[in-house]
């Protein structure tokens, strides 16, 4: 853990208390500040993080009337930022408390609603199928197949699923906005004193991007890291779509389902790289549930050309974790 000393003396943090917080699968690590000027966190982003995409998107979509992080200060060069400080009242764990999840849900869906109808901020990259397939190959190709497999797919492999992914993904295609790629209830926060959409605190947006919106709502009702009820799910679902009347509703439920069967894969097989590369055994846990919400998106007809690859390569009795290597 590094500590700018300096950075927190000018911003008047010299003499706060330091609580460092749990680290996630990220090189980024925080650290709340109790005794300052105002409640904030020390966000420590060293390289090859960039703290810049976080203080861009949180001043755009604060701008815009939503509950992002305020930031307090920043040292972009060095990586360090002071942001405001949200609590400890997470949706996750408030979840795993036994709080009600339909409601917490629901106010997710709406504020994730809100988010994607404010402006599109600009410079993002493109998370386009072309991007999505880079990422699923750079998961289940290079780190899940030579796991399950013994050896590396071979270039054929590698052509097919590209084109599967494009040819899953393109009809979805025209549908550009905002997606922030991380949205489930551990980056969310329940913030007692405000309402509506403001209700629901936004975190870890920096990977944000340019894709389709049904991205970011199949990443909360099927969460990689936590089972949702289908109850849950409908009220999420329900919620979002009320809150955006113009969207194309047939259109939106395929794209749901066509990002859920990218997202589950590349995720599925992101465990394993986390554990063999990084050695992060412990979020091999999450493989059986993304390896069951995967094989749940197949049976959707969107999905087909994803189903045929899989098929075709991959038998269903090892579509799971592979064995310990």
């Amino acid at each position: 853990m590094r500590y700018p000393d300096p950075f927190l003396a000018a911003h008047g943090y010299a003499a706060a208390e330091r609580r460092p917080l749990a680290a996630d699968a990220s090189l980024r690590t925080y650290t709340r500040l109790v005794g300052g000027p105002r409640p904030a966190l020390l966000m420590d982003a060293p390289p090859p993080e960039d703290v810049r995409p976080f203080a861009a998107l949180a001043r755009h979509f604060l701008a815009a009337g939503l509950s992002l992080p305020e930031i307090i200060a920043e040292d972009a060069g060095a990586g360090f930022l002071l942001i405001e400080d949200f609590g400890d009242a997470t949706h996750a764990a408030l979840l795993d408390a036994g709080a009600d999840p339909v409601p917490l849900y629901t106010e997710a869906a709406e504020a994730l609603a809100a988010l994607h109808a404010a402006p599109v901020p600009p410079g993002l990259p493109a998370w386009d199928a072309a991007a999505m397939a880079r990422a699923t190959a750079a998961t289940f190709l290079d780190w899940w197949w030579p796991a399950a497999f013994g050896a590396a797919p071979s270039d054929a492999v590698r052509t097919e699923l590209d084109a599967a992914l494009h040819a899953m993904l393109a009809p979805f295609a025209g549908a550009q906005g905002f997606v922030h790629r991380d949205y489930f209830p551990a980056n969310l926060m329940r913030l007692e004193a405000r309402g509506g959409p403001r209700r629901t605190g936004i975190l870890d947006f920096q990977d944000g991007a340019l894709g389709h919106p049904a991205y970011d709502l199949i990443s909360l009702v099927e969460d990689a890291r936590r089972d949702v009820e289908a109850a849950t799910r409908r009220a999420a679902v329900a919620a979002y779509l009320a809150a955006r009347p113009g969207l194309d509703r047939g259109g939106f439920l395929g794209a749901m389902a066509a990002c859920g069967a990218q997202r589950h894969l590349r995720v599925a097989a992101l465990w394993v790289r986390l554990d063999r590369r990084d050695g992060k055994p412990g979020y091999l846990r999450h493989g059986p549930r993304c390896w069951a919400l995967l094989q749940r998106s197949l049976s959707q007809p969107a999905c087909a050309p994803l189903r045929d690859f899989l098929d075709a390569h991959v038998p269903e009795a090892l579509r799971r974790n592979p064995m310990p290597g």
